[in-house]
């Protein structure tokens, strides 16, 4: 069984930084963070896989966000620049088990964590 949590939301104003983290217990082939705004989708933000460490990041993020990882730890992070208004959501960690595939769409992904608020504003 894959058990997750993410920690390190809050309110953050434009231009600002927060570093999410996701604790991860059990087996997982990939993990990856996944958005979602009041009334909008789930949206894919970034994502790695284990067997290579490539990693994969969501057109709207890419150059401000970056996901690393501590074996050590057992621990995700996603460290986020430069926030704008509109990266407001719920931030979700989610895990991946027997895909090898490197991708962003959430029906790949077989475990969620409960999620944790990321508020930009001024």
């Amino acid at each position: 069984q894959v058990q997750l949590a993410e920690s390190g939301g809050g309110l953050v104003q434009p231009g600002g930084s927060l570093r999410l983290s996701c604790a991860v217990s059990g087996f997982t082939s990939a993990i990856g963070w996944f958005r979602q705004a009041p009334g909008q989708g789930r949206e894919g933000v970034s994502c790695f896989r284990r067997i290579d460490d490539r990693t994969l990041y969501g057109d709207s993020v890419k150059g401000r966000f970056t996901i690393s990882r501590d074996n050590a730890k057992n621990t995700v992070y996603l460290q986020m620049n430069s926030l704008k208004p509109e990266d407001t959501a719920v931030y979700y960690c989610a895990a991946s088990r027997g895909t090898s595939a490197l991708s962003l769409s959430p029906h790949l992904y077989n475990y969620w964590g409960q999620g944790t608020q990321v508020t930009v504003s001024s």
